[in-house]
Order: structure tokens, then sequence, then C-alpha cells
């Protein structure tokens, strides 16, 4: 069975090929700008359904995996930073505080049966000087994370206490997805398949 990615991140592929499950990666183009009184959890959900979606359309016949990420902090979402200062001001106000992030993942599998999962985790970050912020932002890794730091990498020296999963804060949630995907009848690691339900 094909098994297609929508628009993975690095980590998620990663994360993928860590499981073992073969995979290949097709881009979804979304608009992922939030609508109007659009909770962030809500918009997690619609964005990682509407990645499979688009890629279910072009390939019907395959088992598609979309996902999305993202930062919610004081009841919004923080996405990637735009820029050195916006990832700064980021850091600085989750300094020493709690976010929660979450992970969605929606399966889609032939004829277009859907499973779906999010993932929430609650993260606390110690208090960060500004010299580490900026220091921070020069290794590149906080660029196309959201949030503006990666647990995964030099980001999680930041983490002082994480409540769910992290790999679900990396991207993908290795538990749920290997549940959803199951349940999609995609064998992995042995487990049973839902496929003759």
């Amino acid at each position: 069975m094909r098994l297609l990615l929508a628009s993975g991140s690095a980590r998620r592929a990663e994360i993928l090929d860590t499981l073992g499950i073969e995979f290949d990666i097709q881009p979804a183009d979304i608009d992922e700008s939030a609508r109007a009184g659009e909770a962030p959890d809500a918009l997690c959900r619609r964005l990682a359904a509407q990645k499979a979606e688009t890629v279910h359309a072009s390939a019907p016949d395959a088992t598609i995996i979309g996902a999305d990420t993202l930062v919610a902090f004081d009841g919004e979402a923080l996405g990637k930073p735009r820029d050195a200062e916006h990832a700064r001001s980021m850091l600085a106000a989750m300094s020493g505080t709690t976010h929660r992030v979450h992970t969605a993942m929606t399966v889609i599998a032939p004829p277009g049966t859907v499973h779906e999962h999010l993932s929430t985790s609650v993260v606390t970050l110690r208090a960060l000087a500004a010299e580490e912020i900026t220091a921070y932002w020069a290794t590149g890794e906080p660029i196309d994370k959201a949030g503006g730091y990666a647990i995964q990498g030099i980001g999680g020296a930041f983490v002082e206490h994480l409540d769910g999963s992290a790999s679900a804060v990396a991207g993908l949630d290795c538990c749920q997805i290997v549940a959803l995907l199951c349940a999609a009848g995609v064998a992995i690691l042995g487990q049973p398949t839902d496929a003759a339900d």
C-alpha cells in the first residue's frame, strides 16, 4: 500500500523513518491562516485534515498522513517566527511560563475513510536570558519551528517540564500515528490492523 506524507516537515519524516514506515512526501499547498475566532486546537485539527484531503484528492488510492503542530500561548496560536525579532519576542514571552503544543494527525485510507487524533502536551520553559535567546536564533534551529524552538534539538535545553508526548511536540505523536495507521489498515511493528473490520 502506498503511503504519502502531506507537506512533510523534516522532523515528521525522521519520526516515520525511525518507526520503520515507508512513505513518500507529497506537497499540500493550503492556506494556513486562522479563521476569525478559531481556537488553536481547532486550527491545528483543520490544517492537518486539509493537508490530508488535498493530497487525497490527487492520490485517492494511497493512504495519506496529514499533520500540523502549533504552539498555543495565552489562547493564541504561535506559528513559525517571521524573523529574529519575532522569535525573540515569542521566546521572551514564554520564558519561565507554561504553554500548550497541539499536534493534529489525520490519516485518510482508501476509499476515503478518515482517522484523526489530537495530541496536546503542556510544556514549561525555564527562565531564559535575552542573550540565550539571541544565541539560540544564531544557531538557525528555530527558524522554521512553531513557537520558535525545537524540543528535539538545542531548544530542548529550555524545557523545564513536559506533560505529554515529546515526539508530538516535535511534530508527530509516535504512539498515536501507529494506532491511526493500524486503524487505516497499514501493518506496523507486527500490530494487527483494522482492515478486515
